[in-house]
């Protein structure tokens, strides 16, 4: 075991596209729900998706520019690239070996993607923290990426009123002192009918699935995005309490020991009956959606970049994360930042 094998956050960036969707421009498009509506029902005001040419791998890579520019010497010292992504730019090639040449990175990296959704950012932690642990890596660049907006019927008001597009780039790096710990899992395959693309892969067995009355709604085709809000909900109830509880009794932390948390954003009344549940203090608890929407992978990571450039949480802060959703799965960590 190599004497530095934690695993510590040292630096976040976020890339958004520069398109944005107002609840203005979705009222028009669908009259029965009005500006004030849409904001009370996902607490969001804008969405930000990308122009036709923009992909997640053009944003990956603009974020982990950013990262990288931001401390002299970090490209040198990459040895891994994870790449966390549902909507890539090919089923085949990775992005993550096509963004190793765009960003000038070692051809010696381990690097690519995984395709995870909504709790893709922890588990991007834990993979870091593995890789370093054991002597595999010691410099480990995170991206996640999504747009989900090119996924979505026209006429669905259930997610386009939802998802923005977006990406974050984290940097991962040994450490003498533990900063990251309690990682802890949910998988639950019977429910991945709830959320998805039935035509995105090879597999051609979801006809009948396309052909029910629920999927028909809004417009959508076999390669457009289907949720079952109500079945989602219900399984986020269900899964981060549990999440939660094994979270604190793997680290050995109290609740009172956690300085904010931070779930996955997926909109404001979902989070808000977690925050109940969980019985979290809304002084703790963060909500960062309002103008860029439900991004996905990157909802954790670009909540913890905007939240520590306005001074909310501070170096040394324990900050509790668990993400949720697609699969279903369910992931959970404590960081200290």
């Amino acid at each position: 075991m190599p004497p530095e094998c934690f695993a510590n956050i040292t630096g976040i960036e976020i890339a958004l596209p520069e398109r944005a969707l107002s609840n203005e421009d979705l009222s028009s498009l669908f009259p029965e729900w009005g500006v004030d509506k849409i904001a009370q029902k996902t607490g969001i005001k804008t969405r930000m998706v990308t122009a036709g040419h923009e992909t997640a791998l053009d944003l990956g890579v603009a974020a982990a520019n950013r990262l990288l520019q931001s401390r002299p010497g970090w490209k040198d010292r990459v040895d891994a690239l994870f790449f966390c992504t549902q909507s890539p730019d090919f089923c085949l090639p990775p992005n993550a070996c096509i963004a190793q040449e765009r960003l000038g990175l070692g051809k010696h990296i381990a690097s690519f993607d995984y395709n995870l959704g909504c709790t893709g950012f922890v588990y991007g932690l834990s993979l870091a923290q593995a890789y370093i642990a054991s002597g595999q890596a010691a410099c480990v660049l995170c991206v996640t990426a999504e747009t989900y907006s090119k996924y979505l019927a026209e006429a669905d008001k259930g997610v386009r009123t939802i998802f923005g597009d977006g990406a974050a780039a984290v940097m991962v790096e040994a450490s003498t002192t533990p900063g990251m710990e309690g990682f802890v899992f949910y998988t639950d395959g019977s429910g991945y009918r709830n959320l998805i693309v039935p035509r995105s892969g090879a597999a051609r067995s979801n006809e009948t699935l396309c052909g029910t009355p629920e999927f028909n709604q809004g417009g959508r085709k076999p390669d457009n995005l289907y949720m079952n809000g109500p079945a989602i909900f219900q399984f986020t109830l269900e899964c981060v309490p549990a999440l939660l509880k094994n979270c604190l009794e793997k680290s050995g932390k109290a609740f009172a020991d956690i300085d904010h948390f931070v779930m996955h954003q997926a909109n404001a009344f979902m989070l808000e009956h977690l925050r109940v549940k969980c019985r979290i203090p809304e002084e703790k608890f963060i909500i960062n959606m309002e103008d860029v929407g439900n991004t996905v992978s990157s909802t954790i990571p670009i909540a913890l970049k905007r939240e520590r450039d306005s001074g909310r949480i501070r170096q040394g802060d324990t900050v509790f994360m668990a993400g949720f959703g697609v699969g279903y799965s369910g992931a959970a960590c404590i960081v200290t930042m």
